[in-house]
C-alpha cells in the first residue's frame, strides 16, 4: 500500500484580574444604572422559567442549572448544529472546530455565531468569550492536557457539558441521539422544542428505512483513513446502526470497539459491496481517499472497489447529534438506489 494518509482522529487557573474587573463593571452598572435604563447581568433580573432548576448527570460530572445558559461556547460541530436546530442561536457566543459544510437550513445562523478556533480553541480563547457554558463534541473539547479539563472549567465558574457519545457507554445508538436532544433541551428551557425536534428525527428515520424494508443487507465497509492499515468503524459505532437502519451490515460489525484498524487482508476478505467514506477536515480530501481505494491492485477484485460504489457521509452525520437522521436516508439511497426511484 502507498503511503497516503493516517488516522486523522483527535477527537485551572482563574484570572483574577478580569474576574475582577468583570465584577467591578457589574457593580457599577447596578448602583449607577437609572431604574428603566438597559444594562447589568440579564440574569440577574430575568424570570427563572418554569421547570427549575434542573439537575443533569453527564459522563460522571452533575451540574445543577438554576436558569438556562445564556452565553454558551460550543466545541466541535455536531453540538453547534444541534442547538441551532433547537433554536438556540441567541444563547451561543462561540463555536470551534467546524468538521464539514453545515447543513443548508442552519448555515446562516451557524455563520452569525463567532467562531474561535478552526481548532479546539484554547482555555484562555474560551474564557474570553465569558461563557456561562461550554459544551463539548469529543472528548478532546475538555482535554486535560491543554488545559481545557471540566475541573478547569469549573474552577472558573464554568459549567461544561459532553455530548453522550464519549461517556464510556458500551454501545452507541439513535436512542443515544434523541436522548441527547431532549437533554439539552431540558437544560435549556425549551423540551417542546427538543420533543418537536425528536420526533421529526424518528419520521426522518422511520421513511428511510419504510424504503428499504425487506431488502437484502448490503454490506458496507466504512473507510474513516489509513493506508498500512483501515481505520474503520466497529460494532460500538452509531455508524454501524446508521447502516442496519439503511439496509446494510458493517462488516467489521464484530471489531469491538467505537473505532479501530483492521488489515486490508480482512477487507478483501470480507467483500464489502458499498464503501462509506467518512468526510472531514484533517483525513484528506473525499476524492483523495477514493484515487487511493481505487488505485491499489489488492483491493481490485473488492466488489465496492471493482464497480466503484461509495457513499459519502460527513463525519458530523455519523456521530451523536441531529445528522446521524439524515445520514441514514443518505445510505439508504446509496445502497438500494432502486427503492428510490
Amino acid at each position: 500500500m502507498s503511503q497516503l494518509f493516517t488516522p486523522a482522529r483527535t477527537r485551572g487557573f482563574l484570572r483574577a484580574t478580569a474576574a475582577a474587573v468583570a465584577l467591578s463593571s457589574v457593580l457599577l452598572t447596578t448602583n449607577c444604572g437609572a431604574a428603566g435604563e438597559s444594562g447589568g447581568d440579564p440574569k440577574a433580573t430575568a424570570a427563572v422559567p418554569a421547570g427549575f432548576p434542573v439537575t443533569v448527570d453527564n459522563c460522571g460530572v452533575r451540574t445543577t442549572y438554576d436558569r438556562p445558559p445564556s452565553r454558551v461556547v460550543t466545541i466541535h460541530q455536531h453540538p453547534a448544529e444541534l442547538m441551532l436546530a433547537l433554536g438556540l442561536k441567541d444563547r451561543m457566543v462561540g463555536t470551534a472546530f467546524p468538521d464539514s459544510a453545515v447543513l443548508p437550513e442552519l448555515k446562516e445562523d451557524y455563520e452569525a455565531v463567532p467562531e474561535l478556533a478552526r481548532k479546539e480553541p484554547s482555555f484562555e480563547k474560551v474564557l474570553d468569550a465569558e461563557p456561562d457554558l461550554v459544551y463539548g463534541g469529543y472528548g478532546s473539547a475538555f482535554a486535560e492536557k491543554e488545559g481545557r479539563s471540566r475541573t478547569a472549567f469549573a474552577d472558573a465558574g464554568i459549567d461544561t457539558y459532553l455530548n453522550r457519545e464519549y461517556c464510556g457507554k458500551k454501545k452507541v445508538t439513535m436512542e443515544d441521539t434523541y436522548d441527547e436532544v431532549r437533554t439539552i433541551g431540558k437544560i435549556f428551557g425549551v423540551a417542546d422544542r427538543a420533543d418537536k425536534l425528536v420526533t421529526d428525527l424518528k419520521s426522518r428515520v422511520g421513511r428511510a428505512a419504510g424504503k428499504v424494508e425487506g431488502e437484502p443487507d448490503v454490506p458496507v465497509f466504512v473507510y474513516d483513513s489509513g493506508d498500512k492499515a483501515a481505520f474503520t468503524a466497529g460494532g460500538k459505532s452509531l455508524g454501524t446502526e446508521l447502516i442496519r437502519l439503511a439496509g446494510g451490515e458493517n462488516v467489521f460489525a464484530d471489531l469491538d470497539d467505537v473505532f479501530g484498524d483492521v488489515s486490508w487482508e480482512q477487507v478483501i476478505e470480507r467483500r464489502p459491496e458499498v464503501i462509506a467514506v467518512y468526510d472531514y477536515a484533517g483525513a484528506g480530501s473525499v476524492e483523495q481517499k477514493k484515487r487511493f481505494l481505487l488505485s491499489q491492485p489488492a483491493l481490485a477484485d473488492v466488489p465496492a472497489v471493482r464497480n466503484k460504489r461509495f457513499v459519502v457521509l460527513p463525519l458530523t452525520a455519523t456521530l451523536v447529534g441531529i445528522r446521524s437522521a439524515y445520514a441514514v436516508d443518505d445510505l439508504a439511497r446509496g445502497l438500494h438506489p432502486e427503492s428510490f426511484r
